[in-house]
């Protein structure tokens, strides 16, 4: 795939030389599924699903779709020696029309469906064909609704969370407190930085939540901070965002005497989205983490040269789809695209950078460490190398 950098080809050469054999004897011991996948004859196209979100009535969900299936077909011209017989499928958003548009590309032909976006409308799908022994690459990030036939490509809290709380350890600011707003994906994510620390022995500085508006803020933070203090905080951990309540957060715990310079300030989501955020006074010298930022440009770059504007943000989980299917059908076997091919402890390379699908269907993803100085992105620890093995 022309779009891949030299250094990822590299990383994935490198991977396959070093583990062969003994890498797969590695692998955590897959669950129900193992081995789940048709056959398929290399030498001609292979059939390949993709569901999109288009129908729903949500002008969102239509400029989503058409970024999908560009990045899908970007990701096509760029194989090397494999070719794709990519159909479309709109879901229209719902899980009842997802599951039987899925039924439908099986019965089409499909091998391997692609998508779709949301996470009830991927569980439904991957109940809808798992009878039909076909794997699902959902574009979700939920992990709840991984496992068996379904695979998530999403960018998750749990692989964000293990490798900021990793690198905090490792910078010895092992006692963090973790702080998130009160709704389902905020307390996931707090679930998610708490079973990080136990696996990297970060020490529990503490737990505080807030209502999810500005007064909910104002109401907690006195509490969160004389916790954060009492409890000789030395990093403080936040679920949210700089579209939610990270903002006014970050600023009144600095006002209410929590030194960002003193205390570690971590985030969960990324902090140089969208790019105003970049000049909030309270998040410069904060960790976050990102995908390889020159792979992203890479990207960016290649898909607007293309298609006359940039890419959506999801859209490269569509192209990073492709590429596993490309890769593995370069192999040439019959059976690549089973659940063995799919987990393979190597990974691939995708245009966020490395990756590799868990047997449980979740995802471990490179990233690097970024902070924000003098109100610009700056890399402070690059995204790790080739993977050595699931416990890496």
């Amino acid at each position: 795939m022309t779009l891949l950098t030299k250094t990822a080809r590299r990383w994935a050469r490198r991977s396959v030389l070093a583990l062969g054999c003994l890498a797969l004897a590695a692998c955590v011991t897959p669950g129900p599924g193992v081995g789940m996948g048709p056959r398929i004859d290399t030498s001609k196209p292979v059939p390949v699903a993709l569901l999109v979100p288009r129908g729903s009535g949500q002008a969102g969900d239509d400029i989503l779709a058409a970024a999908l299936e560009n990045a899908a077909r970007l990701a096509i011209a760029d194989l090397q020696g494999v070719k794709i017989n990519l159909k479309v499928y709109a879901t229209a958003g719902n899980p009842q029309q997802a599951a039987t548009v899925a039924t439908q590309a099986v019965s089409d032909g499909a091998k391997i469906i692609l998508g779709p976006v949301y996470a009830s409308s991927a569980a439904a799908v991957g109940n809808a064909v798992a009878s039909r022994n076909i794997n699902v690459l959902a574009f979700s990030n939920n992990t709840d609704i991984a496992g068996r036939n379904v695979f998530v490509l999403g960018h998750t809290f749990e692989n964000t969370a293990d490798r900021l709380v990793s690198y905090a350890v490792r910078q010895g600011k092992s006692r963090i407190m973790v702080v998130n707003g009160q709704d389902a994906a905020e307390e996931k994510g707090r679930a998610a930085i708490i079973a990080a620390m136990g696996r990297h022995g970060a020490t529990p500085a503490g737990t505080s939540s807030f209502e999810m508006s500005q007064n909910g803020v104002v109401q907690a933070v006195t509490g969160i901070s004389k916790t954060a203090k009492a409890n000789g905080a030395q990093a403080i951990f936040m679920t949210s965002g700089t579209a939610g309540a990270l903002p006014i957060l970050s600023q009144m715990l600095v006002d209410y005497g929590i030194s960002n310079t003193g205390t570690q300030f971590i985030g969960l989501q990324r902090w140089d989205i969208p790019a105003t955020a970049l000049e909030l006074g309270p998040l410069q010298g904060g960790w976050f983490a990102i995908p390889s930022p020159h792979l992203t440009q890479q990207y960016t770059a290649r898909y607007s040269a293309a298609y006359g504007k940039p890419p959506h943000p999801i859209s490269g989980l569509a192209y990073d789809g492709i590429a596993v299917v490309g890769t593995l059908v370069q192999t040439g076997q019959s059976d690549a695209l089973n659940t063995t091919g799919l987990t393979r402890s190597v990974g691939f390379a995708g245009v966020n950078g490395l990756f590799r699908l868990r047997p449980d269907g979740t995802n471990e993803r490179r990233l690097a460490i970024a902070t924000l100085a003098e109100k610009q992105v700056k890399i402070i620890e690059p995204a790790p190398g080739a993977f050595v093995d699931l416990g890496s």
